[in-house]
């Protein structure tokens, strides 16, 4: 009995718990369901409020708000009259005297023009976006001709230092300098934020109708449909989101004369905002972009900022509006890239059309390239003199070549004819001051000039060299007689249309010529004649991280690679593969690089650790990326162990980082035959017969060897040690 009482008790104290927790799940529900109805409500309310507090500020920024801000201040009563065209007196509106007769203001359609007059104060922000400083120099050209005049207060900023939602509210004047650039930069985060307002359908059109603005872009028109697309985005769609545009978008083309360029729509944007008679005879109405219509671009989706706020549940009923934007965004995209977003006016009376191609070096150009130190030939070729041929002058040491291939190097001569090059390579020593190219689309100077005017312009540099300490009297003397020419300055200079010319020219004074290229002018390599060496960069082994180091113009860059590789297996001749290894970019691929060298052939391949130059702004590397010649080292060990028996490693230069890993052709009774009998190759070449790369070798010097005790340094020179500034610099004999 007594088991059966607390049976039955347990079995009631169940049937309570299970109930009580029934009407407690009732309960939250209840409370929930109420809660979101309040809070849906809430929100109906508040979006209510700020299309209501939207519609008072679009209001204040259109129609009379903008005649009573532009306009002039004068006023006068309604009873007062004004001349009509007969010079009879009629009822005026009452907003001007004879003088100022409502007849002579503006019209509302260009009230958005603004021109200060003495009295009136203009505050200017100038956004720049750079990576290579030029636009930030035009940018501070342009702030020194704002603050020539009194009455403008004018600031100058990056434009990533500025909070893109501050954009909203600005309401003084905003003139962009805007880099084109077809990789991560400056003007990113900045050029996002306003693509994904423009085609928000919760943002308001008229989001930015405060703001007044002018643009200019610099691009280059190597980049084809892509030049200047960033600059004329950020036009559009500023424009499509009710800023005023003050001005036309100007565009400045790195190949063409683009400080000329800047200067024309500088004066123009001066003149425009700082003359009182400009706006009414030099300004046009109506500023007519064929690309898109700013006044109704969304006429069909007017009504998508007065979308409620909808939950997640809800969401489905979008996808109607969502999919009309998408195809909206499609559509301005199309037409917009088959406009170029052109004004239909001319910007310039004097402008005539150009059919004479135009010269490589710009003015600007030909300045940045003689800071550098170049000396610059005609209007596309330029020559240098390398710091190992200073080196090499003063007794202390040659470059890697010598190690290799028994270049002099106080008698080479480092020239190209063709400063443009189809690439910008992150590690490019040149920081990309150079031109870009996908041809050669410019005046052609004559070889022979360029001939002669680089081989002139190398003695004079090595003539200036004389009064150096150190400087030793026999190597001066026959820095005279140029042996060597390395076509590997700066730029592509297998572009060059007379290439085959130009070496021709060399080989008929008995210069060595060791031609570079980066394997993107497939039909050019082709092409090319004999030379006595031939190298192709090969900075990374998969098309990822091709793009990412070399960052190359052509879309099928890849393509254009592999090609070029099976072009070199053919040439049947002296030819090298040049990896310049860069950490955390391309160490890591060694498989991929045994796939290439199997498919190439070359009959050298040389490792060199990236050299650090500083920083350049259009590049992000640092001394983290530059690695140990004991990395290098293994990486050429590793490298090896996977080519097999076919390829050895055979001479090393350490100062340079540099190693040498040849076809074992070239080691004969094992004896390692890597530098080159000159004399041997012009004999050869003279003859006119077929001859290949093993009929002029001449023995590697055992100083040169990998792991000798001199690790490529030359027992002749003496080794100068550079231990710190305060401490008087010594020399010593050997070592690396």
């Amino acid at each position: 009995m007594l088991l059966r009482y607390f049976e039955s008790l347990y079995l009631s104290y169940q049937a309570l718990f299970w109930s009580c927790l029934a009407v407690g799940g009732i309960v939250v529900f209840y409370v929930t369901l109420l809660n979101s109805k309040k809070k849906k409500k809430q929100i109906i309310e508040d979006n209510k409020k700020i299309r209501e507090l939207s519609a008072v500020n679009k209001e204040k920024t259109t129609g009379k708000g903008l005649r009573k801000r532009f306009t002039r201040s004068t006023k006068k009563t309604s009873n007062q009259t004004c001349t009509n065209d007969s010079g009879e007196k009629s009822a005026c509106c009452g907003n001007g005297g004879v003088s100022d007769c409502c007849k002579n203001q503006l019209s509302e359609e260009t009230s958005h023009i603004i021109t200060a007059n003495k009295s009136t104060k203009i505050s200017v922000k100038i956004f720049y976006a750079t990576q290579t400083r030029t636009a930030k120099y035009f940018a501070q050209q342009l702030y020194q001709s704002f603050t020539k005049h009194s009455n403008c207060e004018c600031s100058i900023m990056d434009i990533v230092e500025y909070e893109t939602e501050d954009f909203l509210s600005e309401s003084a004047i905003c003139i962009f300098l805007i880099s084109t650039y077809n990789v991560e930069g400056p003007l990113d985060w900045f050029y996002k934020w306003l693509e994904d307002t423009r085609y928000d359908f919760r943002v308001d059109k008229q989001a930015l109708s405060k703001m007044k603005f002018a643009i200019f872009g610099l691009g280059d028109s190597a980049y084809g449909d892509q030049f200047c697309i960033q600059p004329r985005n950020i036009d559009k769609w500023l424009g499509q989101l009710g800023a005023k545009r003050l001005y036309p978008l100007g565009e400045g083309d790195k190949n063409s004369d683009q400080e000329k360029n800047f200067e024309a729509w500088k004066k123009s944007l001066v003149d425009m905002l700082f003359d009182p008679s400009y706006a009414l005879n030099n300004v046009s109405s109506n500023l007519n972009y064929d690309s898109y219509s700013e006044s109704d671009s969304d006429s069909d989706n007017n009504n998508n900022s007065d979308t409620e706020m909808v939950d997640v549940e809800d969401i489905g009923a979008l996808a109607p509006k969502l999919q009309a934007a998408r195809k909206s965004k499609e559509k301005e995209e199309f037409v917009y890239k088959n406009s170029n977003g052109r004004p239909k006016r001319t910007l310039s009376e004097q402008e005539v059309p150009i059919n004479e191609p135009k010269e490589m070096v710009t003015p600007m150009l030909r300045k940045s390239l003689t800071k550098q130190g170049y000396k610059v030939v005609g209007s596309h070729s330029g020559v240098k003199i390398c710091r190992w041929t200073k080196s090499a002058l003063r007794g202390r040491g040659s470059c890697y070549k010598f190690c290799f291939y028994g270049i002099q190097s106080h008698r080479c001569l480092e020239t190209t004819p063709s400063l443009a090059c189809s690439n910008k390579c992150v590690f490019c020593w040149r920081h990309h001051t150079n031109p870009v190219g996908k041809e050669f689309v410019w005046k052609v100077d004559p070889p022979e000039m360029i001939f002669s005017e680089c081989l002139s312009n190398h003695y004079k540099m090595i003539n200036e060299m004389k009064g150096i300490p150190g400087i030793r009297a026999d190597r001066f003397q026959e820095a005279f007689n140029v042996r060597h020419c390395a076509l590997s300055l700066v730029g592509e200079p297998i572009l060059y249309p007379h290439i085959n010319e130009f070496i021709k020219l060399l080989h008929d004074r008995h210069i060595s010529s060791f031609m570079v290229c980066n394997a993107q002018h497939p039909s050019r390599l082709r092409a090319l004649d004999k030379v006595t060496q031939l190298y192709v960069s090969v900075d990374a082994s998969t098309k990822e991280s091709l793009k990412k180091i070399d960052r190359p113009l052509f879309k099928d860059f890849w393509e254009r690679f592999l090609e070029c590789l099976d072009i070199l297996s053919q040439k049947g001749q002296r030819t090298v593969y040049r990896l310049t290894l860069v950490k955390d970019y391309n160490t890591e691929e060694i498989a991929n690089y045994v796939e290439l060298v199997r498919r190439g052939k070359p009959d050298f391949i040389e490792v060199k650790g990236v050299t650090y130059c500083g920083f350049g702004g259009a590049s992000k590397l640092t001394m983290a990326n530059v690695p140990y010649h004991n990395e290098v080292i293994s990486f050429v060990k590793h490298l090896n162990e996977n080519l097999g028996d076919t390829y050895e490693i055979a001479t090393e230069h350490s100062h340079s980082c540099s190693i040498l890993i040849a076809n074992t052709k070239f080691k004969i009774n094992n004896k390692w035959y890597t530098w080159i009998d000159y004399d041997k190759f012009f004999e050869l070449l003279e003859k006119g017969e077929h001859f290949t790369s093993l009929d002029y070798i001449a023995p590697t010097p055992s100083w040169a060897l990998f792991g000798s005790p001199e690790a490529g340094f030359n027992p002749e020179d003496q080794r100068f040690y550079r231990k710190s500034k305060k401490i008087n610099n010594s020399v010593k004999n050997g070592g690396c």
